[in-house]
């Protein structure tokens, strides 16, 4: 089992002065922890009632603090959990993860999905259109990275995409491009896109072990419609873990067994309290040790 890593909260003693030299401290420890994977959110709000107080508290943007974390870091890979399809058109967004890439030395994950959070793109004046629509959105992105990493230039015209002439240059470092890994259960259409178009999924421990079952046999019948090999997918899961709270290394570790059990094959976990450092610490000596291979 892979274990990975999401930074879900910027709230730091210290305030705003304090972000930069506490990130550094976390991804450098994290890497040196064995962690794969080092990941943020892409929202510009905190999410209410999570790891905030508020939706005000500190949030920074996505691909900016990616952007750092691969300059701090020479193994973990990298990504968004996931890209809102809202935030950025999809051309220059297929830019943004080129550009990680190759400066992260092939690190990258496309990491998409449909995006949820209403308040916030309302807040910040963002259009935020029907779910339907922003499934047909989320279709565009993929079938635009599928088309443009394929080659050098391409011409794309999507449902609500267009990009006449858009080139691959320089070209992503990850053979044979960075990991597409779309987030989320939806079983007709995101479960569907998920066999059609990318390398992992993203299943957020949040809705159940009963429903994370469901979701993985239902991303199997898809596969196998589409003529897909499901083993060929990389099953990653979102947990949030709190070992200054209520978690400990043998509940952690138990989860981890039910998530192996299932199929999954990366997991990953929010840490509010990793800015103590401590929880990075205890996982590289007590649970990653046991549980990667």
């Amino acid at each position: 089992m892979k274990i990975g890593l999401q930074i879900p909260s910027f709230k730091y003693p210290g305030g705003t002065a304090a972000i930069r030299p506490k990130l550094k401290e976390i991804v450098t420890t994290a890497e040196e922890s064995g962690f794969y994977s080092l990941w943020v959110m892409d929202h510009y709000y905190q999410i209410k009632g999570l790891f905030g107080e508020a939706y005000s508290d500190p949030m920074m943007e996505s691909y900016t603090t990616l952007g750092y974390f691969a300059g701090l870091t020479e193994k973990a890979y990298l990504g968004v959990l996931v890209t809102g399809v809202i935030y950025r058109h999809p051309a220059v967004l297929m830019k943004m993860v080129n550009t990680l890439d190759i400066l992260s030395g092939g690190r990258a994950y496309l990491g998409i999905g449909a995006a949820w959070y209403e308040d916030e793109a309302k807040g910040f004046g963002i259009p935020y259109p029907s779910t339907s629509k922003r499934f047909e959105l989320l279709e565009d992105n993929l079938k635009l990275a599928k088309a443009l990493w394929s080659g050098d230039e391409v011409s794309f015209e999507g449902q609500h995409v267009s990009a006449p002439a858009i080139t691959n240059n320089p070209r992503p470092l990850s053979q044979p491009h960075p990991r597409i890994m779309i987030g989320g259960t939806g079983p007709n259409k995101t479960l569907r896109m998920v066999a059609q178009y990318a390398n992992a999924c993203n299943i957020g421990d949040w809705v159940g072990t009963e429903k994370m079952q469901k979701s993985l046999d239902r991303l199997k019948e898809h596969c196998e419609a589409l003529g897909r090999d499901y083993d060929s997918i990389e099953k990653t899961s979102l947990s949030t873990v709190h070992l200054s709270g209520k978690d400990t290394v043998d509940s952690v570790l138990k989860r981890i067994k039910v998530l192996s059990e299932m199929g999954f094959t990366h997991a990953i976990f929010n840490m509010p309290d990793v800015y103590e450092i401590t929880p990075l610490e205890t996982f590289a000596k007590e649970i990653i040790p046991v549980v990667e291979g």
